[in-house]
């Protein structure tokens, strides 16, 4: 079975399958953001200024790794039964992308979140970030981890 392909449903290649909705994504960044804050405290609290710095490189690596990997998903994503695909293949979207990813984040922030938003309007249901890097919030349910 290829990369997002589900037996009898024909999802292969390109990512056609339904999309993860906006709940989903919420609840999932809402859990990551828990983790990582968390993580973030302790730091701080132990390190004063260098447990900031040692916090958001802690972060980087959390989603770059984490989303760019093999199965695409967060400890976040993994709960709500979502994963990040390549547009074009369905497969991972490697390292390099997946730090783009993280980089966009910021950017999909720095508007009062309207780069998270803007998966409500969006036929393709991405926000800003995943257009930037290519790919897609997908059901693990349409797209299994391989």
């Amino acid at each position: 079975m290829s990369y997002g392909q589900v037996q009898g449903q024909g999802y292969s290649g390109r990512g056609t399958g339904p999309r993860a909705g906006f709940w989903q994504r919420f609840g999932a960044a809402l859990l990551d953001g828990i983790i990582i804050g968390l993580i973030d405290v302790i730091l701080r609290a132990a390190f004063k200024t260098a447990g900031s710095l040692i916090g958001v490189a802690i972060a980087i690596a959390y989603f770059t790794v984490l989303e760019g990997g093999p199965r695409g998903m967060t400890l976040g994503k993994q709960a709500l039964g979502i994963r990040v695909i390549d547009v074009d293949t369905g497969g991972p979207i490697g390292y390099g992308r997946a730090f783009v990813r993280y980089i966009g984040r910021i950017l999909s922030t720095l508007v009062i979140f309207l780069g998270y938003l803007w998966m409500l309007w969006d036929k393709e249901r991405q926000c800003w970030h995943d257009k930037l890097a290519g790919d897609y919030v997908v059901p693990v349910s349409a797209y299994p981890v391989p």
